[in-house]
């Protein structure tokens, strides 16, 4: 296994402290940098691209949910909060770990077992040749209301726009993105992902049917049963993607 570049984001020193102590028995891991509050964090990632993410829940100002939507890509995360029943309530999907405070090396040990396990899965994706997209193990974070998901890019089925803002769907969820629908486009990998018309973008893996429409277009049948027009322009550059 090589490095793994971690960040940790914390508002307690003395928690910081504890993180890097139990650090100290897994030279596989580097910590890169750390972070007292989000937008502290927020650039700390950014610049360094790191791995994993230390990531307290309750900070004063913004919380850990805050930074990760501030985010164009998000690590592995691993939470680290003193209130458990906010940890599993809010974060209802796809979250790796999470640790109680005061941290139990046991506990610490198991989550990084899970973040090994996970890079290994991942190190096979290919990276976009444009390395300002996401891949398809690229995860996002999406917080509506009070809920949160942390999904992988290539889980997503489609996107949505909706007023100013976009809508994803993935599995039988389908909650509310704050982001333009040309915002989430710049970002998405191109491999899978095609703009069907000016109101949707499609996850090709998740088409099940194409037939012949109206006026040269094509008309989609995505995985949930939902059916997508593609513009008549878009019909013929889908049909040189998929080779049809």
């Amino acid at each position: 296994m090589s490095q793994i570049k971690a960040v940790i984001v914390e508002d307690s020193r003395l928690a910081r402290n504890e993180l890097k102590e139990l650090i100290k028995g897994y030279s596989q891991i580097e910590i890169i940098g750390e972070a007292e509050n989000v937008d502290d964090g927020f650039k700390l990632i950014n610049e360094n691209n790191p791995d994993l993410l230390f990531l307290d829940i309750n900070m004063p100002e913004k919380d850990g949910f805050q930074l990760l939507e501030m985010l164009d890509e998000v690590p592995i995360t691993i939470f680290t909060t003193a209130f458990d029943e906010y940890a599993i309530k809010s974060f209802e999907y796809n979250a790796l770990d999470y640790l109680l405070k005061p941290i139990s090396p046991k506990r610490f040990s198991a989550a990084i077992e899970k973040v090994e396990e996970k890079l290994a899965k991942d190190k096979n994706e290919v990276a976009s040749e444009n390395n300002q997209r996401l891949t398809g193990n690229s995860q996002i974070f999406i917080k509506d209301g009070e809920k949160c998901w942390l999904i992988k890019v290539g889980d997503i089925s489609h996107f949505e726009i909706v007023g100013n803002y976009t809508r994803v769907f993935f599995q039988d969820e389908k909650p509310m993105l704050y982001k333009s629908l040309n915002q989430v486009e710049e970002k998405l990998p191109e491999k899978y992902f095609f703009r069907a018309n000016r109101q949707q973008i499609i996850n090709t893996n998740f088409i099940t049917n194409v037939v012949p429409w109206f006026n040269g277009k094509l008309k989609l049948t995505m995985a949930n049963g939902e059916e997508v027009e593609v513009s008549r322009r878009q019909s013929y550059l889908f049909k040189d993607k998929m080779s049809l």
